[in-house]
Order: structure tokens, then sequence, then C-alpha cells
């Protein structure tokens, strides 16, 4: 039977995992409310 707390001890993240979180945190990415409110305020000045 597997002893999750020793297991969890034993852990370490990735390298490049911690790299490629940060590298995604660190974009300047738009969403769908972010485009929806660009055109609204767009349409508004037209």
């Amino acid at each position: 039977m597997l002893d999750f707390e020793e297991e969890l001890k034993k852990f370490k993240p990735s390298k490049e995992l911690e790299n490629a979180e940060d590298a995604i945190m660190n974009m300047n990415m738009q969403d769908m409310t972010d485009i929806m409110q660009e055109i609204l305020k767009d349409k508004g000045q037209g």
C-alpha cells in the first residue's frame, strides 16, 4: 500500500514545468471578455 505522506515528502517538481508555468503566467493574453469589451467599445465610438 502507498504511504501518500511519504511520497509527498519525496516529490520534487519538474524544473521544465516551473519554467512553463512562469512563461504562461507572464503572458499578456486576452480572454473572450476582453475581446468583447474592445468590440463594444469600438462600436460605441463609430
